[in-house]
């Protein structure tokens, strides 16, 4: 039977208890780690969300009946404890924060009985994420995940500490908003009141943000809840988190600077991790011909050769016809594998047609200096120096090469270039490498629509030098005030100086497609409130869930979200989202098909 508390009072944590501490009493609660019956003496190891503190019952320490139920113990019961701390009997345990006392106890009570976890509570469970995830409020009693959900919550607080001396306001923006159709799918939700219409619940705060800057509040900051019914990914969540921010009369420069002093912060006061300033900015175009990637992981080097010049001439038809098509040759050079088996060769060409390549071509030069190609037969030995000597190749080393149109090559060696580092031990979690890429061309073209669409959004602001290319019709090579930042290969956050002037934003929609009513069929309270003294503005936004996962050094955003959802974007723990209730369903004034059996 479980006891009540009966005005008993918690000294502190498991953890908290400290060698200065021996001789005196203390009451502490909390979780069952395991129990061990040697006889006469019961060791217990104590659990709450600090740590764990080793427990002993011994018969005239403890009344007898106390001593009976100390025996009856098992995993996960909660119990509240009152003993005197001691220097621990036996030897120290090192891995523990209290690895050097223990509490001998004076009393117990069982405060609740737990059935059979249908896994054990330890770090690193190699139970399937199914079950876990079922039980997903047993497996955030793991302290690693403790550890990261607790990270996340330290990062929350200096977040809004940093930002509230920087002069920013926390505001809090709608979640039941207008549903506009731009970038994913909007989540809606049906209105009771106003039958057939619809909310649209928040890609992100972009259009309310915008909006506090036309009413002067200057600086404003939130952690936002955002939703993108997307197809998910392994690392997507239909619903997530951003540290969101917008400020005014700045330019480019003002927010990066705001931005590099908090990641110092943060990733001092949280990591002990000296973030140095500036942080390295290179432009989206160096990025792509560098590292294939707009998000490039910087930790490593393998960068990618354009050998146009050098194969222009040469007899090997796939190099030919790349450059012919208006495309190029590139490749990377993966240091010391010119040793790597055929097999694994052939699994980096599949590699690399699962992003589009029609093949790989490579040469690989063993320590002698031989080589080994998949193409030398249509290629002189003079051209096959001079590509060598232009990869700065040498004995021992891969040579790996695309031919394609750029955007393809990209793809392919950006994507390749990570994958090789995987299989050479190349990533260290510990290293933090941060990187702004900035200038992102303004517009995107789409093949399917055949029409320009927005790389970001509509409102961002393009650089002044290339306002000219709009009249010249050179649209795919217009430049926009926007900037990423770039963790270890992973976009963290993005943002863009926002279009100000009427005409500009007008000139913006004409390029994307949209008629003058279309757009404020959208977008029209935004335009509107453009009417009446606008200042110049710009925003940057963290998605803190990938933030924090990299911080925690863990691979995938589930492990800092506390009630994830799966890949279906369904939560297994409560079995939604689910059907409701004929009645639910009238008052909105929907019908739904019939479930059809399966």
């Amino acid at each position: 039977m479980a006891e009540s508390m009966k005005g008993l009072h918690r000294t502190c944590r498991c953890a908290e208890v400290t060698k200065e501490m021996v001789g005196s009493k203390v009451t502490l609660m909390g979780w069952v780690q395991k129990a061990r019956n040697k006889g006469g003496i019961v060791f217990v190891d104590l659990r709450d969300r600090s740590g764990i503190m080793q427990l002993i019952f011994e018969n005239g320490n403890i009344d007898e009946a106390g001593f009976e139920k100390a025996g009856k113990l098992r995993s996960e019961f909660v119990i509240a404890v009152t003993g005197t701390v001691e220097n621990r009997g036996g030897a120290v345990n090192e891995n523990l924060a209290t690895g050097a006392i223990e509490l001998r106890a004076e009393s117990l009570r069982i405060l609740a009985e737990s059935d059979v976890p249908p896994f054990p509570i330890e770090e690193n469970s190699k139970t399937k994420d199914e079950i876990r995830l079922k039980y997903r409020y047993l497996d955030l009693r793991r302290p690693d995940l403790q550890r990261n959900i607790m990270l996340k919550s330290k990062v929350a607080q200096l977040t809004r500490k940093f930002f509230t001396e920087e002069g920013f306001l926390e505001i809090e923006t709608p979640m039941l908003g207008k549903s506009t159709p731009e970038g994913a799918r909007d989540y809606l939700v049906p209105s009771r009141i106003h039958p057939g219409s619809f909310y649209g619940l928040p890609q992100s705060p972009q259009l309310y943000k915008q909006l506090l800057m036309c009413s002067g509040y200057d600086r404003y900051i939130q952690i936002a809840r955002c939703f993108r019914d997307e197809d998910l990914r392994a690392d997507r969540q239909p619903e997530f988190t951003q540290i969101d921010m917008e400020l005014s009369f700045v330019d480019v420069d003002d927010v990066i600077d705001v931005n590099e002093r908090f990641l110092a912060y943060l990733f001092k006061e949280v990591l002990d991790v000296d973030v140095k300033l500036p942080i390295q900015r290179i432009t989206w175009q160096e990025a792509m011909d560098r590292f294939g990637s707009d998000k490039p992981d910087m930790r490593f080097g393998m960068e990618l050769h354009d050998v146009s010049e050098v194969v222009k001439d040469c007899g090997f038809g796939v190099f030919k016809s790349a450059l012919e098509n208006g495309g190029s040759v590139r490749g990377i050079n993966a240091e010391g594998q010119g040793g790597m088996p055929r097999k694994k060769i052939d699994k980096l060409v599949e590699f690399a047609k699962g992003y589009g390549a029609k093949g790989l071509a490579y040469i690989a030069i063993a320590e002698d200096g031989t080589r080994k190609s998949s193409f030398a037969k249509f290629m002189t030995d003079e051209e096959m120096d001079a590509l060598v000597q232009a990869m700065e190749g040498k004995s021992g080393d891969l040579l790996l090469f695309a031919a394609d149109k750029n955007k393809v090559i990209y793809d392919v060696l950006g994507a390749l270039r990570v994958e090789l580092a995987k299989q050479m031990d190349l990533l260290d979690k510990n290293e933090y490498r941060f990187v702004w890429v900035t200038e992102f061309p303004l517009l995107e073209w789409n093949e399917e629509e055949n029409r320009y669409t927005a790389m970001h959004h509509p409102f961002t602001m393009l650089m002044d030098e290339d306002i000219p290319l709009i009249e010249s019709g050179d649209l795919g090579k217009i430049r926009a005030k926007a900037y990423d930042i770039v963790l270890n290969g992973n976009e963290i956050g993005g943002g863009s100086v926002r279009i100000h002037q009427n005409d500009i934003q007008e000139k913006m929609f004409e390029m994307l497609g949209f008629t003058r009513e279309a757009a404020y069929e959208q977008f029209g309270f935004l335009l509107n409130a453009f009417k009446y003294g606008v200042p110049p503005h710009a925003g940057l936004a963290y998605g803190l869930d990938r933030l924090v996962m990299l911080m925690a050094k863990v691979d995938s955003i589930r492990d800092v979200i506390a009630f994830p959802k799966v890949k279906d974007a369904s939560c297994l723990m409560t079995e939604s989202p689910s059907r409701v209730s004929e009645q639910q369903l009238e008052e909105l004034g929907l019908e739904v098909e019939p479930e059809t059996e399966e």
